[in-house]
């Protein structure tokens, strides 16, 4: 893990076209602005905790998204939709980002 220390609008690059500035610093929090690409998934982790906990607890939880690496991180069964059809469903652990992209995109024969 990289430490930096950053003031109020001062900010780090991360890659191409990624920045992180700081915007406010407050007595026990950071308000942080992120400008990545509309390919680069930026997350709250709580949101994944929020996520993990629930189905833990027995909760169903519908997840809709078309990053296939964070569907096989996430989840336990993945029903695939194309068109408003189901297409194919995986189950943990065959669940991975290349198997998903094959029902996603595959051609009908």
């Amino acid at each position: 893990m990289l430490v930096f220390t950053r003031k109020r609008e001062e900010a780090i690059i991360i890659g191409d076209g990624i920045e992180v500035r700081i915007l406010r610093v407050g007595q026990d929090s950071v308000k942080i602005g992120v400008t990545a690409p509309p390919s680069v998934a930026v997350h709250r982790q709580e949101i994944y905790d929020l996520i993990r906990r629930s189905a833990a607890d027995g909760a169903a939880v519908i997840l809709v998204a078309n990053d296939f690496e964070e569907l096989a991180r996430l989840c336990g069964r993945v029903v695939v939709l194309r068109q408003g059809r189901v297409v194919g469903e995986v189950v943990a652990p065959a669940i991975d980002s290349h198997r998903l992209t094959e029902l996603a995109y595959r051609t009908e024969d």
